[in-house]
């Protein structure tokens, strides 16, 4: 079986710690730990005597309460720590996908759960999200592809590329035909709370018997270095997959533990400071394109850092980011790494300055594609 490569997380990877400015991330410039306990009122003396054991290799009962707390009905014992919200995924397809698997998956997307699929021996269909709907799937493609026999249904929203929320009847569709195959539902909800209008995305938990929910603390919460995250399901699926977490990196760090719980203690301020930096920084984005006339198209983003914009030129999308990675060293995603050729990734989460120098500085090289 030939495996298939995780491209978007290579290219960042390689190049995202390389470059003077990066536009590759879909989360909010990071907070420090010294401003996570200024917010939370945590005691720094606490976390420096802290211990550099093992922590409770599925989260301390402090972590999973608290992030049970956010999903009506959920006890502590159906939450699962993880090393962000990757490891989640993981874990979970490991548990449910065998050879031969149908799985779903709306496109276009984060494609961990894509490649994964299709390394795990799986039949992958997609369902699209459609540009000229705004970005909304349409019904009779969501009916074909979660077919009889489905074993397992991948959604990310907020979405990851296009920053778009599922409308309420799009979400219940999903749910519907997943009931009806009797296929597990994944949700990627990592972007949750990253909304521009201040309106938290209904999670799809709670709304069919097999979901699972990942999400964890590194869009939303601007704290991706914590590498915390977590998912969420019943109380014997969760036994399972702590099973795979068993043999993947056992725990999260006691720190990463420890400062997680400061940040759910404060998690209200924490959003708002990430919808700030949205609602400061998302104009002066879209101003920018704006200025190019008819070369950008693209759809206002509802949540995440990000900005999925089509070019009307023919270059490769993947030479194109790369000139600009060697020439200006700012690091772009082209939509390659989302299926998607002439589109890129714009990040506008940093802080707004460098925003700014960034974007004045890529105007050259978007002036000289017009006039090819």
């Amino acid at each position: 079986m030939t495996f298939v490569p995780f491209e978007l997380e290579r290219w960042q990877s390689a190049w995202e710690t390389r470059v003077r400015v990066n536009l590759s991330e879909s989360g909010v410039h990071p907070l420090s730990i010294e401003e996570l306990l200024a917010l939370s009122g945590g005691d720094a003396r606490a976390l420096a005597r802290l211990p550099l054991g093992y922590s409770q290799s599925n989260g301390t009962d402090e972590l999973r309460v608290a992030i049970s707390a956010l999903y009506a009905g959920a006890a502590q014992d159906q939450v699962l720590v993880t090393v962000g919200s990757a490891e989640a995924n993981f874990v979970a397809c490991w548990a449910l996908i065998e050879p031969g698997d149908r799985v779903v998956i709306q496109v276009p997307t984060y494609m961990q759960t894509w490649g994964l699929a299709q390394n795990f021996g799986a039949r992958v269909a997609t369902f699209a999200l459609h540009a000229e709907r705004n970005w909304e799937p349409d019904p009779e493609e969501i009916r074909r592809a979660i077919a009889p026999g489905t074993k397992l249904v991948v959604v990310t929203n907020p979405n990851n590329p296009t920053g778009r929320i599922l409308s309420r009847e799009g979400r219940a569709l999903i749910v519907e035909c997943a009931r009806a195959a009797g296929a597990w539902i994944l949700a990627d909800e990592v972007y949750q709370g990253a909304e521009r209008n201040g309106q938290t995305t209904p999670s799809f938990w709670g709304s069919y018997a097999r979901v699972l929910v990942s999400n964890g603390l590194s869009k939303a919460y601007g704290l991706p270095g914590l590498r915390l995250g977590w998912i969420v399901g019943p109380g014997d699926m969760i036994e399972r997959l702590w099973r795979r977490h068993d043999y993947t990196v056992i725990g999260p760090t006691p720190m990463s533990d420890f400062l997680g719980r400061e940040a759910l203690r404060v998690r209200e301020k924490i959003l708002a400071r990430t919808r700030g930096i949205l609602n400061q920084n998302y104009p002066v984005m879209n101003a920018w394109l704006r200025r190019f006339g008819g070369l950008f198209e693209w759809r206002d983003p509802e949540a995440g850092a990000i900005c999925f914009v089509r070019y009307r030129h023919t270059s490769d999308a993947v030479d194109l980011v790369e000139r600009i990675r060697a020439r200006h060293s700012i690091l772009l995603v082209p939509g390659e790494h989302f299926g998607l050729p002439h589109h890129l990734r714009l990040g506008f989460g940093n802080e707004r300055p460098e925003l700014e120098r960034a974007l004045e500085e890529l105007e050259g090289p978007f002036r000289e594609m017009m006039k090819d």
